[in-house]
């Protein structure tokens, strides 16, 4: 008996051990991957730093006429100023909903609010991207002017679909909070909301924080929705109603018209390479806040 106890034990801890192996190998096999096909673009093309983050892109056109020319910071720029504002707008409307949930009116938030925000982020990006194309983009063209395919557009549809990542985290975070913070706050003559500014709030900080952060890197990460309504010109937009391009549809865009191994494609893996950067400076920033939260 003693002995096939002992040897459930050492099955489960082999299978549970070579999983969590498999895992770290697959994620170092991307890296190592990402980082050979990403830097490419210098070791085997010899393109410069001035080359690679400039506005320019003409990766197919030949020596004499001004080219090859793989500029990506039009794609970093298109990436960064649509999930950052996009964040700007969703942020403080999940916040707002976790209070509503978590203190205001729990028993309604448990009942109807959790399972919309459940089902918010259960929606398939391509459906938030159709709905965009066919409801958002006409209106913003009809109602406010530009041809709808718009900076605009593309933060209205991510900054619902980061929505709940951020309310869940927040909810998450001011649940957490042991019941005496309210209480003491409550004790000395605060009101309700009293206590959840200058309480709640700010000790659920590093949790709100959390659920932001999460929400900026899914932004960063989202490709189809976008693509399908933030117009994909290649150019730095000069206004929210104009047009342009972010890292993920320049990747979807052009991998199936390149050659493997060609300057154009190399490119394309650079800009992969550069969105795993950012990848990791996020989790970088989650386990720093995380470690923060712990500490108060």
């Amino acid at each position: 008996m003693v002995n096939r106890n002992v040897r459930r034990e050492f099955l489960g801890y082999s299978l549970t051990f070579s999983c969590a192996l498999i895992a770290i190998l697959l994620t170092l096999a991307i890296i190592l991957f990402l980082g050979w096909k990403g830097l490419a673009v210098f070791t085997q093309h010899k393109i410069s730093l001035t080359n690679i983050f400039s506005v320019h892109w003409w990766p197919d056109r030949p020596a004499g006429a001004g080219g090859p020319q793989v500029g990506v910071l039009t794609f970093i720029f298109g990436s960064v100023i649509t999930s950052t504002l996009a964040v700007l707008v969703s942020a403080p409307l999940g916040v707002t909903v976790a209070v509503f949930m978590a203190e205001i009116s729990p028993r309604l938030g448990q009942r109807f609010l959790q399972p919309v925000i459940e089902l918010l982020a259960g929606i398939p990006s391509v459906v938030y991207g159709y709905i965009g194309l066919s409801v958002l983009v006409p209106f913003i063209r009809n109602n406010i002017g530009g041809t709808g395919f718009s900076l605009l557009a593309g933060v209205m549809v991510l900054a619902v679909m980061i929505l709940p990542t951020i309310a869940s985290m927040a909810t998450d975070a001011i649940r957490a909070l042991p019941g005496t913070l309210k209480e003491a706050a409550l004790a000395l003559g605060a009101t309700r909301w009293q206590a959840i500014r200058t309480v709640i709030l700010p000790s659920a900080r590093a949790g709100i924080l959390m659920g932001v952060v999460l929400g900026l890197a899914r932004a960063f990460g989202e490709a189809l929705a976008v693509q399908m309504v933030i117009g994909n010109r290649r150019e730095i937009p000069h206004s929210i109603l104009d047009p342009l391009i972010t890292l993920t549809s320049g990747i979807t865009m052009d991998m199936g018209n390149t050659v493997q191994g060609s300057l154009w494609n190399d490119t394309l893996w650079f800009m992969a390479l550069i969105l795993l950067v950012l990848s990791f400076f996020f989790i970088f920033l989650i386990r720093l806040l995380g470690r923060k939260g712990a500490v108060h």
